[in-house]
């Protein structure tokens, strides 16, 4: 499935941005609690990705894929503290805060998807 590839590949690239991210924030800001919370989560989200893809069913694919949505969600939620804590700047967090809505939102359009495929096919 296409959107399977292309989601595997921008959750793949959020994650190694967010490492990136992370590293400067302890190394440049020395900030260390709400970093690592953040850390967990945007690699998270890939992780998750990973394992919908390998999933042994298209429920497991869609829970799967949800837990990656809340992952997302919640990286978002670090980054709206981190601005709002001034550890970052407005240019830092709209350049991150954009590229996880990106992945959010293609997460969210396949589960949506596999939902309705899902639904079709069982009726």
């Amino acid at each position: 499935m296409i959107s399977e590839s292309i989601v595997k590949t921008k959750s793949f690239e959020l994650a190694v941005r967010g490492v990136n991210f992370y590293k400067w924030l302890v190394a440049e800001r020395k900030e260390f609690v709400m970093s690592k919370q953040f850390l967990r989560s945007i690699t998270s989200v890939g992780a998750n990705v990973r394992e919908a893809v390998n999933a042994q069913s298209k429920p497991d694919f869609i829970h799967k894929l949800s837990i990656a949505q809340k992952e997302c969600d919640e990286s978002m939620y670090w980054l709206e503290i981190l601005i709002a804590t001034n550890y970052i700047t407005n240019t830092e967090f709209e350049s991150m805060h954009k590229q996880c809505e990106e992945a959010l939102k293609i997460i969210k359009s396949i589960i949506i998807t596999t939902k309705k495929k899902l639904i079709t096919y069982n009726s």
